[in-house]
């Protein structure tokens, strides 16, 4: 069946969207406990054969920054390998709840996991046939993919089906998930996406008294403040058309006949006001309204800026008693119905499209029950950062525009480490809260020929990425074996592993070796990648010195005469206390040769004319020796290398 290739962005905004001026933030939670790392006395081997690739199950005592592990629920223990475009989920399998296993959990830790981000797990329009189940089927012509996206959630109290191995009992099973990932010492995220939900939200399991996102609404107007959804009167919704594209891959079905009944039509998910979404759009979704009139101004009170200053608790108190838009209740009540599950927080899907107000009141509450909640959010636009983080509530939000594009193009030799400083400067008062990431559902993977081409390339990238900032690491579920997302699913180019259809991911199965994950039958180049990754995140997840203060030693190497260092490498140092932490990486596939290191003698905090550090990573330890007022050494990198010191 041929496959579908539509030049989409996954996240496009739309005029429509921009023209209501909504936007949103996050940032810092409470700190994950403590632990601590040893600096290595020896150097540590370098083959990967001589490592052992078994998980780590010892509890430690944190005392890093938080990481988070993402794992695409439905396809991190999948099995099956047919990988069929358009492929059934008899065909191509599906993972299961099940399959995050005692030995799963602790090798999802062992990368130093903090929390598991389980993505795709509220209950989303599908194309298998649950009826059985009471569950209603849903129709292709607005569903993306054949196993649908998690992003149109049609049933916010209870789970996807897809994931249990009894669907009738499916809560149960999640819930049971929620037990074992806490018994390997380790707190749950999932996904809350406030903006939009699926065209046919129909909840089956919703508590006693709560209504349906748009039961009570009056559809005669475009706009209402307790209207759950806006409408454009006196259409009918039209699917989008687009060419080349059918659903499921034009196979037959009984619901594809390009229509679906929907009277009048609502906004799409993207803020598109036509009855007529165009095939870009998230037309598989509506707009959820909070008060937003369609021209931009807000009906609910206006939080005053001084509420940047104020706790939880005061925030609290503000919206207590006022009488605010629908939309915004039902969505505090879905967020406390899962903290009381035992979910320790959420990842906030497209934050930034719902008023800075509606965060406020929801964070609030949630902190008021959880006070360790971990609250992330996605957010794409910058001059909006700190009004999500103060007056938003929000513990922590995506570090994309600024320091992931501009490391990216450094990944790809397009750019320099000084834009790289540069941009980490400009959020230096916010930065614990810029949760950095290399890979994400969303994102290429770093192996695809259309990002770097090479895990290899993501091995510098990282170390600088988790351990510039206290702020947390986000690792996406196959990227510490170089999973490159290649295979042709169905909806959308390869790249980015599919979030959309039945798929297997082969360079993980390969790693979870028949359910051990132990890397079993890893190829070797995947077990030395894996190893770095687990070497490197322990520090990031263990060492005192990464909640300490960061220092840039970039410019002052460049300008240091015969030494190497250029702007494809990037030095810099934490210290907290007694402890301290120097990093160097080279982002060029080539040796650096002889690399003249320069670190201020404040940094170090030594009087002795020698100072001995060990390494952290497989290589030698190096002195610094006292030169004037700074201390120097000699060293050099391989291509693509990193060192870590302790001192």
């Amino acid at each position: 069946m041929p496959n579908t290739k539509l030049g989409f962005c996954l996240k496009p905004l739309s005029v429509a969207m921009l023209s209501l001026g909504l936007v949103a933030c996050s940032g810092p939670s409470s700190s994950v406990g403590s632990q601590k790392v040893e600096g290595k006395q020896n150097k540590p081997p370098t083959s990967s054969q001589s490592r052992d690739m078994s998980p780590v199950t010892d509890n430690i005592d944190r005392q890093g920054k938080p990481v988070v592990y993402q794992v695409f629920t439905r396809l991190f223990g999948n099995t099956n390998s047919n990988n069929e475009p358009w492929g059934t989920i008899e065909k191509n399998g599906v993972g299961k709840f099940s399959d995050f296993t005692p030995q799963a959990l602790n090798a999802i830790k062992s990368l130093g996991t903090s929390h598991i981000w389980y993505t795709g797990v509220p209950h989303h329009a599908v194309i298998n046939d649950y009826t059985k189940y009471g569950i209603s089927n849903d129709d292709p012509d607005v569903v993306k993919g054949r196993a649908g996206s998690p992003y149109a959630v049609k049933d916010y109290y209870n789970v996807n089906p897809d994931l249990a191995d009894n669907p009738k009992k499916r809560l149960e099973e999640f819930e049971a998930l929620i037990k074992r990932t806490h018994a390997a010492g380790m707190k749950v995220i999932i996904d809350i996406v406030p903006n939009h939900v699926a065209r046919d939200y129909h909840s089956l399991s919703a508590p006693e008294g709560v209504s349906d996102f748009g039961a009570n609404d009056d559809t005669n107007v475009e706009y209402a403040r307790d209207n759950n959804f806006y409408y454009v009167v006196g259409e009918a919704f039209q699917v989008p058309k687009a060419e080349g594209y059918q659903p499921l891959g034009g196979e037959v079905h009984p619901l594809i006949d390009g229509k679906f009944d929907e009277y009048p039509a609502k906004w799409t998910g993207n803020g598109a006001r036509a009855a007529q979404p165009d095939i870009n759009d998230w037309y598989e979704t509506v707009k959820v309204n909070y008060g937003v009139k369609p021209d931009g101004t807000y009906d609910f009170p206006i939080l005053p800026d001084e509420y940047s200053e104020k706790t939880y608790e005061e925030h609290a108190a503000f919206w207590d008693g006022k009488d605010l838009p629908d939309s915004w209740y039902k969505f505090r009540d879905i967020a406390h119905y899962w903290i009381d599950k035992g979910v320790d927080g959420f990842r906030y899907d497209m934050a930034e499209m719902v008023p800075v107000e509606f965060w406020s009141f929801l964070n609030s509450s949630i902190k008021q029950r959880a006070p360790d909640a971990f609250l992330l959010a996605e957010v794409y636009q910058p001059d909006k950062y700190r009004a999500y983080i103060q007056k938003g509530k929000m513990d922590y939000l995506y570090d994309k525009v600024g320091f992931y594009d501009t490391l990216k193009a450094i990944m790809q030799g397009k750019g320099e480490v000084s834009e790289l400083v540069a941009v980490h400067k400009e959020i230096s008062d916010i930065a614990p809260h810029m949760l950095h990431f290399l890979e994400n559902h969303d994102e290429q993977r770093i192996a695809s020929p259309d990002f770097a081409g090479s895990a290899e390339k993501g091995k510098p990238a990282l170390a600088v990425s988790a351990l510039i900032s206290s702020s947390p690491t986000l690792l996406y579920f196959g990227q510490d074996v170089g999973e490159d997302g290649s295979e042709e699913t169905g909806f959308g180019d390869p790249t980015r592993t599919s979030i959309f259809d039945y798929v297997g991911v082969p360079a993980h199965q390969r790693f979870m070796n028949g359910g051990k994950f132990d890397g079993g039958k890893s190829t070797e180049s995947e077990k030395e990648l894996h190893n770095f990754y687990k070497d490197v995140m322990t520090i990031a997840a263990t060492h005192p010195a990464i909640t300490g203060k960061y220092q840039s030693l970039h410019a002052l190497n460049l300008d240091v005469s015969n030494s190497t260092y250029s702007e494809k490498q990037f030095a810099f140092a934490r210290v907290k206390d007694e402890h301290g932490l120097l990093v160097i990486s080279n982002f060029d596939e080539n040796p650096t040769g002889l690399i003249n290191l320069i670190v201020p003698s404040d940094l170090v905090g030594g009087r002795d004319e020698s100072i001995e550090v060990k390494a952290l990573l497989s290589h030698d330890a190096i002195n610094l020796e006292k030169d004037g007022v700074n201390y120097q050494t000699t060293l050099s990198l391989d291509g693509l290398e990193t060192k870590v010191f302790a001192f």
